[in-house]
């Protein structure tokens, strides 16, 4: 059987973001004692264990939250019904005891969703993979997502019912190259209806593809849509159209954006003169 450290070094290098709970304090009686570890991955596997019952499942219900915000966090808990104390968390159980966990993430530097496996998405998994990004792909072809390479997560289902299914955290990087528009279409606006904040979302388009989406997003949503975060046609203006060249161009664009690096040339284009839905 793997050590707590094994499990965390194996997630560490398949670069699956977790979190890592540890018993740092302990007053009077309870069920874990100082020093004990858990390890919750954001694919929902848990190892190891910080005592069971309600404090358990209150730090992996927790965990899920710190995952999605990529944060640390110290808290205590009173572990009995009824009590009170000032700055603690009271958890429904029965020892009496004080518990302190320290939640610390451990993750990649930047989450990217890439809906589409196709060559282009291949190309660009395999240089994003030689730095420290932590890519999902999803694609509704099994027999493509299942002969797809270097993703850390490969997810087979439906486009916009993994979005509806699996929260994306607000600051992801999602790139957008399915097999058709209307599926291109429907994951941008079902990110942008649920309030999703990406730090950047790119479509892979034509300028009159590009066209005809704003065009449908501004009847649908209002032309005070929020697409500050929508690169389209996605890339950095480098040139070259094979798969191997795009896929430069994209990474070249996320890096631009990761780093908040300004005054590059982007493949947008405005649309009757409108340009505020993209910064520079």
């Amino acid at each position: 059987m793997l050590s707590i450290y094994e499990k965390i070094l194996d997630f560490k290098k398949r670069g699956i973001p977790s979190i890592v709970v540890t018993a740092v304090k302990k007053q009077d009686a309870g069920p874990v004692e100082v020093g004990k570890k858990m390890i919750v991955a954001i694919t929902g596997e848990a190892f190891g264990t910080v005592g069971g019952g309600a404090i358990e499942y209150y730090a992996r219900e927790k965990c899920k939250t710190l995952l999605l915000s990529r944060e640390n966090l110290l808290e205590e808990y009173l572990l009995s019904e009824g009590e009170v104390l000032p700055n603690t968390k009271t958890l429904p159980m029965v020892c009496g005891g004080v518990v302190t966990l320290f939640y610390e993430y451990i993750g990649s530097k930047e989450m990217i969703y890439i809906f589409g496996a196709g060559h282009v998405s291949q190309a660009l998994v395999n240089i994003l993979k030689t730095m420290d990004y932590h890519v999902t792909v999803i694609d509704e072809r099994k027999n493509v997502i299942d002969s797809f390479l270097q993703a850390d997560i490969r997810i087979n289902m439906p486009f916009v019912e993994y979005i509806e299914q699996n929260p994306i955290p607000d600051d992801s990087f999602i790139v957008v190259c399915t097999p058709s528009h209307k599926h291109d279409y429907h994951v941008i606006n079902k990110v942008i209806e649920l309030n999703i904040k990406p730090k950047y979302m790119g479509m892979l388009c034509s300028p009159d593809k590009l066209k005809d989406y704003l065009e449908k997003t501004y009847d649908l949503f209002g032309k005070d849509v929020d697409l500050s975060h929508f690169y389209s046609p996605i890339g950095l203006d480098l040139g070259g159209g094979s798969p191997e060249e795009i896929a430069i161009s994209i990474t070249s664009e996320i890096l631009a954006v990761s780093n908040h690096k300004t005054g590059h040339k982007h493949l947008r284009e405005a649309i009757d003169g409108k340009d505020c839905y993209w910064k520079d």
